[in-house]
């Protein structure tokens, strides 16, 4: 089965479009305290789950300790949820071949995101994974995307589309993986016209403060998903984890039914 309807599938099944981010910050407990943190998370999360997305950067930054919490995370998810490991590599074609058989591989992740600004080449390696999928960072959430991804080129064009480029040229050539991109929720309403009907991995809806209506009223077909991190992992509220997905997943889905109501 295809990554794209693997996870088209699991948003059916669920009814939920959101990703739940993983990023753990090591607070009382200390690192050791992190396994259980995350365990309790996915636990309580995954009935509302259409996807999970573990952060890389933040287990990097736990030395050693955060790169093995991370290999028994991945190792324990729910297999019935798609993990996109937020990665967003970059490099030649050589070196990206051992990054995609670390992740696609070793990992087993379902999808990664990737930076395609080195181009096709760069991204090759990752595209005959049967069942896989990537993410080429389009239109990210920052305020910096307006430097290089919203700049206008001489045809008309937007660097964006640059990347969308590639992805299409990925399809035509009947690749095994799935080409979505990454577009954040906050730079999003001026540039859905203008993406592919492919996967979208949607951040910035949370502590961001994104707005979902653009998004919903797209009218797009392809199993896009929303992520929120900090919103469900880091709210002070008094509520449990299971509480706060439950609240974004129902956020999130009554955005599109006004959006075709």
């Amino acid at each position: 089965m295809r990554y794209s309807e693997r996870l088209r599938q699991r948003i059916e099944t669920t009814g939920s479009r959101l990703c739940v981010g993983l990023d753990p910050r090591p607070g009382e407990g200390g690192i050791e305290a992190v396994p259980d943190f995350l365990k309790r998370v996915v636990e309580e999360t995954r009935e509302y789950a259409a996807a999970y997305k573990p952060n890389i950067a933040y287990f990097e930054a736990m030395g050693l300790r955060g790169i093995a919490i991370l290999e028994k995370l991945l190792a324990d998810m729910p297999a019935e949820v798609p993990v996109i490991l937020d990665a967003k590599r970059s490099d030649i074609g050589e070196t990206q071949k051992y990054y995609a058989q670390s992740y696609f591989r070793n990992w087993n992740v379902d999808a990664v995101t990737l930076n395609p600004f080195l181009g096709y080449d760069s991204i090759e390696a990752f595209l005959d994974w049967e069942g896989k999928g990537i993410y080429l960072l389009a239109v990210t959430s920052n305020a910096g995307s307006a430097d290089f991804q919203q700049q206008k080129l001489a045809d008309g064009r937007s660097v964006f589309e640059l990347v969308t480029a590639l992805g299409e040229r990925a399809k035509a050539e009947g690749r095994e993986t799935d080409t979505g991109y990454v577009v954040g929720l906050t730079n999003a309403a001026d540039v859905l016209a203008k993406m592919p009907d492919a996967p979208l991995l949607v951040p910035g809806l949370g502590a961001q403060g994104g707005d979902l209506a653009a998004l919903a009223a797209a009218g797009r077909t392809a199993p896009d998903v929303i992520n929120v991190s900090r919103g469900i992992l880091y709210t002070d509220d008094g509520s449990s984890y299971a509480e706060r997905a439950k609240s974004w997943a129902e956020r999130i889905s009554r955005a599109y039914q006004e959006a075709v109501a």
